[in-house]
């Protein structure tokens, strides 16, 4: 999809393999993240878990923030399982209740069309745009543009003020807001 100009413009599978048009979350601020089951960096479901369910209990201040997880089996095969086995290793081991889409690929041939986009519109360090391993993070605002990448070390509740910041803002305001350093 080389004409997409937003994040809304894509529609990745779901856990059962239909699209998920990211139109629907439309004016939300997203936190998007590859995902994994079998990874050093696993026990940062909990922590995302934690920070999707602190604005959860916000929702009058913050009605307008999503996670999407991506599993991605692509760094080391650390996410071998099928979908609904990855759907119920989150919700067993980390209570997890944001959308967890289908399983993908975030580099190569077979990239999601998400991730090329998302990757070119933010590289990380030195121009790079290859996601370097399990749990990077991007942040998308409310027009849809990619407003930040992180490191796969970078840890969920530190990016709780970046998330803040840009629910903070209106339309396409050039507001800034304190964020972790991006990658």
């Amino acid at each position: 999809m080389s004409s997409a100009t937003s994040f809304y413009d894509f529609k990745p599978n779901d856990k059962k393999g239909k699209p998920y048009p990211l139109a629907n979350l439309k004016g939300k601020v997203v936190l998007v993240v590859n995902t994994a089951s079998k990874c050093g960096f696993t026990p940062q479901f909990g922590g995302l878990e934690t920070l999707y369910k602190a604005f959860e209990e916000m929702k009058q201040k913050h009605p307008d923030f999503e996670i999407i997880g991506f599993p991605c089996n692509q760094f080391g095969g650390q996410d071998p399982g099928e979908n609904e086995e990855i759907q119920q290793f989150c919700q067993v081991n980390y209570g997890v209740s944001f959308p967890i889409l289908g399983k993908t690929e975030v580099n190569g041939d077979k990239v999601e069309p998400v991730y090329d986009w998302m990757k070119k519109s933010k590289p990380g360090i030195m121009g790079l745009t290859r996601i370097k391993w399990n749990f990077e993070k991007f942040l998308i605002g409310r027009d849809g543009q990619v407003v930040t990448r992180w490191a796969s070390t970078t840890k969920p509740e530190s990016l709780k003020s970046a998330i803040e910041g840009e629910l903070a803002k209106k339309g396409t305001s050039t507001a800034t807001a304190e964020k972790p350093k991006p990658t």
